[in-house]
């Protein structure tokens, strides 16, 4: 599918005069009669209006605040992002998964928590949304935000304080096929003293989730296409996970633009599994190796993380800002497989386990000083440091692993970065941002089979040019020229194998099931790009824009395939490994609109409307086509979501439909993947009982569409496919919302 920018844009020009035509007028001047004092009016903006925060911003940017992160009642924040405008979302609706920014998965965007970077184990999924303040989507990367974001950015910021003492107090309960999960949402916001405020942030929950799988696994000749082996798998899981969440922002002010503040967050996590599943032979093909298997997994997770950030007026043109904090994270894990034949005999018994613990700091420098003639340099210093301890051992019928057994691995990254932007008013209706950030990262890792001593470094210059072409309005043209990059992750470094427990060792396995390995010769992912966005904004805090994007990426990595002579078997088994391919383009057309209808035309009804729309196009030159495409990226993506609020009635209501289609990627020469369609239906009821109490009714994945995918891989003269499709199901909630 071809992208056809100019068109999109030529209908987006015919569209814009037709909201500017819908702008409210300027009310008349108010006659007084003689003798009359009029008081002066001062009309002041919300705090950090998302609207105005957008139009602000250096960068293209998509901003939401606490308003439009309830609309739903979600009960995980990727839910909430997953109707933000480019933003795809992987797993099965309602369970969570990757996030990413235009349909670019595997760590190309980069997710920041306050403008920080999370500490290893974080998963965005481990903050409610009701501890957020707001969501930040930066299309193109800043120099102040960092460069690991070649898709782009999402920043989650959590609660500020109010200035005022109040309680938000919401239970919840969800129900999906016939189970039912409590949560609650504790809010506190209060002041100490004259300068002092706060906000504490406390959220429970208990998950109960059942999983149903169906797996298809075909051997068939490449030449006569007989099918040489056909099995299908059917696993059923049940789940528990508890989770307890903690966050907080105390602040003093010190003086006029003047404040320090602390932000601890603490997070603890259990989870139990148990699975059951059948494997049968589909007609006349070969028996399998086993007839039913069992298998169950418990793990915990902690979080710790606690931040403090200065800023102080040094001179009448500077200011400083400090930042830093560390953070530890601890993880435990065991899992556990018993195969069966048909008489029940066993067959194989797997157990494995893993300790991990990080322990992470970070300490930021930032430098904000007024040149004058519409100049305003800000520069900074990063610095970062990680330490792992992995423990882990594998064991099949009683024997621990061979190679991998009993593994201990420590490992250290270390990051600095340092960069410099000038931020420039050349004219009263322009606004131009350059500067160039220098970034360093050296992974270590400790391993008696397999160490690594990585270090790699990139520059990147960066530009951002506004033009508000059209004063008095606050309609405006945005320009980016921009250097990103993708750093390689520990795990994709190190050389340590995850074997494969289909195919144990010492024996060989299939190229459909490969053990897993890392690259320690990989490269980072470096890409130049360029970013055109035209915003028009309307009352109300309405907008509409589109966004053309266009990466050019060298040393893509994708993790391949290859049969190899290991350390860890007697013979030669498959490997998945990363590995840098060359040269890849990726471009698209990005439109998102948000408005009220009555602002098209007056008696329509204040009916609010969101709509996005994302088309993208791909191309991995050293991967023969069709469909060489980036891995994870769909032709395009979609939303469309209304909200209504019956007048002189307490009742609202909305939905949103999210779409993407089916795609199939050719991921090398011998493999390819497809996925199916995606369709996600949410539908909300609020019933507003008095000024300080909200009862919501949030319907999500109305019309349950099973999740399909494919994978497939050549070996020999041998096509191995492996069809997987699970279930997805109608989650409900009932919210009480109140202030105490």
């Amino acid at each position: 599918m071809s992208v056809r920018g100019p068109a999109v844009l030529a209908v987006l020009g015919a569209l814009l005069p037709a909201a500017a035509g819908a702008q409210p007028a300027a009310p008349a001047a108010a006659a007084s009669a003689p003798g009359t004092t009029l008081e002066a009016v001062t009309v002041e903006g919300r705090r950090n209006d998302p609207t105005e925060l957008r139009r602000n911003a250096s960068a293209a940017k998509i901003v939401i605040g606490r308003e439009e992160i309830e609309q739903y009642g979600d009960s995980s924040l990727g839910e909430v992002i997953r109707r933000l405008p480019g933003v795809t979302q992987g797993g099965r609706p309602g369970r969570g998964g990757e996030l990413r920014m235009r349909g670019m998965g595997s760590g190309y965007t980069q997710i920041l928590i306050d403008g920080e970077r999370p500490p290893p184990g974080f998963s965005i999924e481990q903050i409610s949304p009701d501890m957020v303040e707001r969501i930040e989507l930066l299309r193109a990367p800043t120099a102040e935000t960092g460069t690991q974001a070649i898709a782009g950015t999402i920043n989650v910021i959590l609660r500020e304080p109010l200035r005022r003492r109040s309680t938000d107090f919401r239970p919840a309960l969800t129900l999906e096929r016939g189970r039912l999960s409590p949560q609650l949402s504790l809010s506190r916001d209060g002041v100490f003293g004259e300068a002092g405020s706060f906000n504490l942030t406390l959220n429970a929950s208990e998950n109960h989730e059942r999983t149903d799988t169906a797996t298809r696994t075909t051997f068939a000749d490449g030449d006569t296409g007989a099918v040489l082996r056909d099995q299908a798998d059917d696993e059923t899981g049940d789940s528990r996970r508890r989770r307890l969440n903690l966050s907080s922002r105390v602040q003093w002010r010190l003086g006029p633009g003047e404040q320090f503040s602390l932000q601890p967050f603490v997070a603890r996590s259990e989870s139990r599994s148990a699975s059951h599943a059948t494997l049968a032979a589909v007609g006349a093909a070969p028996p399998p190796p086993y007839a039913s298997r069992v298998g169950s997994g418990d793990t915990t997770a902690d979080i710790a993380r606690l931040s403090a950030q200065l800023t102080r007026r040094i001179a009448p043109d500077t200011r400083i800002e400090l930042r830093g904090g560390a953070s530890l994270f601890d993880f435990d894990g065991t899992w556990t497989q018993h195969q069966a034949a048909a008489d029940g005999s066993t067959v194989l018994d797997s157990r494995s386990g893993t300790h991990i613990r990080d322990r992470s700091w970070w300490l930021t420098n930032k430098l904000m000083h007024s040149l004058g003639s519409g100049h305003a340099l800000v520069g900074g210093v990063e610095l970062e440091g990680t330490r792992r301890r992995e423990l882990g051992a594998t064991f099949i019928d009683g024997v621990q692993q061979e190679g991998v057994g009993g593994t201990e691995l420590a490992a250290r990254t270390r990051r600095h970065a340092f960069y410099l932007q000038d931020e420039w008013d050349p004219a009263r209706d322009w606004s131009a941002h350059a500067g160039v950030r220098v970034e360093t990262i050296r992974s270590q890792s400790d391993s008696g089979m397999a160490p690594v001593d990585k270090r790699s470094t990139v520059v990147s210059p960066l530009a951002h040019l506004v033009w508000r072409f059209d004063a008095p309005r606050r309609d405006q043209l945005r320009l980016s020229l921009t250097q990103s990059y993708r750093a390689p992750t520990l795990r994709n470094l190190s050389a340590l194998p995850w074997l494969n427990t289909l195919y144990p060792v010492p024996g060989g396995n299939v190229a459909s099931s490969p053990d897993r390995a890392g690259n320690p010769a990989l490269k980072p992912e470096q890409s130049h790009g360029i970013d055109l966005a035209l915003e028009r904004y309307l009352g109300h805090g309405g907008v509409l824009s589109v966004n053309l994007f266009h990466r050019r990426i060298r040393d893509l990595i994708r993790n391949v395939t290859v049969l190899e002579d290991v350390a860890w078997a007697a013979e030669p088994r498959w490997v998945s490994r990363p590995r840098n391919l060359g040269r890849a383009t990726t471009q698209g057309v990005e439109f998102d609109a948000k408005f009220r209808l009555s602002e098209w035309r007056a008696g329509l009804p204040p009916l609010d409307l969101r709509m996005n729309l994302s088309l993208y196009r791909s191309r991995v030159a050293s991967v023969p086509g069709p469909d060489n495409r980036i891995d994870q990226q769909p032709r395009a993506t979609g939303n469309l979501g209304a909200d209504y609020r019956f007048p002189g009635s307490g009742w609202s209501v909305g939905g949103s439909l999210g779409l993407t289609p089916g795609y199939r990627t050719q991921l090398t020469e011998l493999q390819s993947q497809e996925l199916g369609s995606r369709r996600v239906l949410d539908a909300y009821v609020l019933w507003h009982i008095d000024p300080d109490t909200r009862l919501r009714l949030a319907l999500s994945n109305l019309a349950p569409r099973d999740s399909v995918g494919s994978a497939s891989v050549l070996q020999g003269a041998q096509w191995q496919t492996i069809e997987t499709t699970g279930r997805t199901d109608l989650n409900a909630t009932l919210r009480l919302e109140m202030k105490l």
